[in-house]
């Protein structure tokens, strides 16, 4: 039984995390734990955490995609731009905007497996790149006029944020890919050592492609959510994004390092970030003084996670 939870608390320590973080505020604010804060607050990380998991699976390949929050205005521009300006219709638009992130991926990849540059600068330069485009195709200005079907993917069903369902799906299918699937296998064991993956058979480029393009395709999704949420395309829109997914995807385990991470531990991280600035506006803390508490818990999160990896093993 002790083995038990030793071992649920090695793999779940950003739950661990959660939970702990989640007592306090229970017992500060009667308005925490209760049904519509956290739906609210389920709405308000759940396209970060997709963006998150996207990112996860270039942490544990040893890479870092920086390009997500760039990414994500392109795709929701587009998709705005085409259904509306070109007439094209929304469904058709959404794909190919998806399509579109998904090219801004293969990029990454060919960048960083063929180029040989460091995933932190390639991905670098198409955040720039991505950015510029979004800003030529706006013209700087908000595309609105998105018809129901584009708002409806932020809307509610039977009370609960289409949003929510959306990472949900998409958090079943990568789980899956990740966890249960042998190009999962793949992505840890590139992420445990290029070389050694590569004796074993493994073609470390062609998992860096996939993985890339999954970061991409997440992150452009979270754009179409984001674009219907707000009801117009925003040339800024996604900013800062690339930071809340890296802390996000650290805080549930993933490692800087490459070889450790999961598509549970994004989303955990992502609730822990959201929680904690939920439970700080609840009490109605300055937002200066929320700053400094948020790092000051990030970096005890973080720390206790990694004592409790190392003494645990």
């Amino acid at each position: 039984m002790k083995q038990t939870i030793l071992n649920f608390t090695r793999a779940n320590s950003g739950l661990v995390i959660l939970f702990l973080l989640a007592i306090p505020l229970t017992l500060l604010s009667p308005d925490f734990l209760t049904g519509n804060n956290l739906l609210t607050v389920a709405l308000q990380v759940s396209m970060i955490a997709i963006t998150a998991i996207g990112m996860t699976f270039a942490l544990i390949t040893g890479g870092v995609d920086l390009s997500v929050g760039s990414v994500a205005a392109l795709a929701g521009a587009l998709a705005a731009g085409l259904a509306t300006r070109s007439g094209l219709g929304t469904y058709p638009a959404m794909l190919l905007a998806l399509a579109a992130a998904a090219a801004v991926g293969l990029v990454n990849a060919a960048m960083i497996v063929w180029g040989r540059i460091p995933p932190f600068v390639a991905t670098l330069a198409t955040m720039a790149a991505a950015r510029g485009l979004t800003l030529v195709y706006t013209q700087g200005k908000p595309i609105s006029g998105l018809d129901e079907q584009f708002t409806f993917w932020a809307s509610e069903l039977g009370k609960i944020p289409v949003p929510i369902f959306v990472l949900v799906f998409v958090a079943l299918v990568t789980y899956v890919i990740l966890h249960r699937s042998l190009f999962g296998n793949y992505i840890f064991a590139v992420g445990g050592g290029e070389e050694t993956s590569r004796l074993a058979g493994i073609s470390p480029a062609k998992v860096k492609f996939g993985v890339y393009v999954i970061s991409a395709l997440c992150a452009g999704l979270t754009g179409l959510l984001l674009t219907a949420r707000l009801w117009s395309a925003q040339p800024n829109s996604g900013t800062g994004l690339e930071l809340d997914a890296i802390a996000a995807s650290v805080l549930g385990g993933a490692s800087l390092s490459g070889g450790a991470g999961s598509v549970v531990g994004a989303v955990t991280g992502t609730f822990i970030v959201g929680i904690l600035s939920n439970g700080l506006n609840l009490l109605e803390v300055p937002s200066y003084n929320q700053q400094v508490i948020k790092g000051l818990v990030f970096i005890v999160a973080v720390v206790l996670d990694y004592v409790m990896k190392q003494r645990l093993k």
